[in-house]
């Protein structure tokens, strides 16, 4: 774990940041390009397939605006370096559509055994099976892409893949007729390896799962899911059911044909509602679970099923995650503390902004992000906010908020630090590379804390400067080999969080 999180590349909300190239070569494919060229932006290649055959380590791929029908499956062998990643990607301001409509059953669109590849800005559908399948390929990054409409799980990982990251994908209308009892959103299953990492993904109206861990060929699996949503799958595009073969679960995390395998699923600050099943669902897994800030509303068959006797050695926690609705199954052996359903609560609709769900269906925003929507954001006055427990995740006011939305409100049955400013703390040089320093103020008193943690909430540095001295201070911090990227900084001050902040590392 501790490898992959000093390389995982952070993708934000202003973008992805690619590596930097000593030397690189641009190429160029566009719908009135030849293969015969040259592949400048003048002279563009005709297919991805040329290019990729051209391209080198630290070489970018540039895919002009437009639908390129195909029927034969792109195979990415190639792989890039750790320091020189290989880049397809859309043109920028314009977007490929990939448009597989054509291609026989059972043939896939992409296939990448390659790694160190960052695949971004495509619009993937109409395959024969899966949209993409990442065969063995490790640390590769796939970004800004939809997957639709394909005749089996829109993105699949298997055969040992490891150390991928999907960040701000969607996977949705995928069914795999005439048995649809297979094709996901997003499938990181069968023989697939460790440390798969999803953020600001959705998936919905897949025939069977939003998310899918089941094992087969492999033991031992991990995957970490961070602010990412799973709606009304188990339905076909139309909304109609298409059989009690389509599971329809949002989260399932695991399970196997002998129910022996372990997958180890960490989720926090994922949201799951409407699926035709469950909302957060075992399926017999005997891998460690661990829910942080999740929510469940409306799944029918139970918003968290998690009862089954784990594996030696694993472990099942929820802490700050909330429920509106019917609870589902719980092992009473589980660690579940600070949750809506363990605290003298009781959660009805007037605890949120909104319970209308139809935002989440619409547009990301322009940077790619998931879209902003009031629905399950709590109200102000809510007991749900500041009710949790500080699980190292950045969080505003006294404490945690229950469940996935984090709000800018306060609960005045809770002590909340007194800050004299919202502005009051800033960090330079920003962005920092070697050492950084941190001036703030406040007139809260003990020891101070600082934090450095990547946004899947793993601390990654951390200093105890001594005690607050005054009303300010200034503390500089060397920083270790970290790769670039934006993380967040958290300040604590007697054992409580006196604020948050944002530091690009380069």
């Amino acid at each position: 774990m501790k490898a992959f999180l000093k390389r995982l590349v952070l993708i934000v909300a202003t973008g992805v940041l690619w590596p930097v190239h000593g030397t690189s070569e641009n190429y160029y494919v566009s719908l009135q390009g030849n293969d015969g060229s040259s592949g400048s932006l003048a002279s563009p290649f005709r297919t991805i397939e040329k290019a990729i055959g051209v391209a080198i380590s630290g070489d970018t791929i540039f895919v002009r605006g437009g639908t390129y029908p195909l029927t034969a499956t792109i195979r990415i062998q190639k792989s890039g370096t750790p320091e020189l990643y290989l880049v397809l990607v859309s043109f920028p301001g314009e977007r490929a559509m990939l448009d597989f409509t054509g291609q026989a059953m059972g043939s896939r669109g992409i296939t990448l055994s390659g790694s160190y590849w960052q695949i971004e800005g495509f619009d993937i559908f109409g395959s024969g099976d899966n949209g993409l399948k990442i065969e063995g390929g490790n640390w590769n990054r796939i970004v800004k892409c939809a997957f639709y409409r394909n005749r089996d799980s829109g993105l699949q990982m298997g055969q040992g893949a490891s150390y991928n990251q999907v960040i701000n994908c969607d996977s949705y209308f995928n069914a795999d007729p005439p048995d649809y009892g297979d094709a996901d959103g997003f499938a990181a299953k069968m023989d697939v390896g460790i440390e798969n990492y999803y953020y600001g993904c959705r998936a919905w109206l897949n025939c069977d799962d939003g998310w899918d861990g089941y094992m087969r060929g492999a033991d031992n699996a991990s995957t970490i899911i961070v602010n990412s949503w799973a709606f009304e799958n188990g339905y076909l595009e139309d909304g109609s059911d298409p059989g009690s073969q389509a599971n329809g679960n949002g989260f399932k995390m695991g399970g196997s044909d002998d129910k022996t395998l372990s997958h180890d699923f960490t989720l926090h600050h994922c949201l799951a509602f409407k699926n035709k099943s469950k909302g957060f669902d075992q399926n017999s897994n005997m891998g460690s679970m661990i829910l942080y800030n999740c929510t469940g509303h409306g799944n029918l068959n139970g918003n968290y099923v998690i009862y089954k006797t784990l594996a030696s050695g694993k472990e099942l926690i929820l802490k700050n995650c909330a429920v509106l609705g019917p609870l589902g199954n719980l092992a009473a052996w589980a660690v579940q503390d600070y949750n809506s359903w363990n605290l003298d609560l009781t959660v009805t609709e007037a605890d949120f902004v909104s319970v209308d769900d139809n935002a989440a269906y619409g547009p990301r925003q322009a940077d790619g992000s998931l879209p902003e929507i009031p629905y399950l954001h709590l109200a102000e006055g809510s007991a749900l906010i500041d009710a949790g427990i500080d699980v190292g995740l950045p969080y505003m006011g006294a404490a945690p908020d229950l469940g996935c939305f984090e709000s800018e409100f306060s609960n005045p049955g809770v002590s909340v630090p007194s800050l004299p400013d919202p502005a009051w703390s800033t960090c330079y040089p920003n962005p920092a590379s070697e050492m950084v320093t941190f001036v703030f103020s406040s007139g809260a008193t003990g020891g101070v804390s600082i934090d450095i943690l990547d946004l899947s909430g793993r601390i990654t540095v951390h200093a105890d400067p001594g005690s607050m001295q005054g009303s300010s201070m200034t503390v500089s911090i060397p920083l270790p080999s970290m790769q670039a990227g934006l993380y967040l900084y958290r300040i604590s001050i007697g054992g409580k969080t006196a604020g948050t902040g944002k530091l690009q590392i380069r």
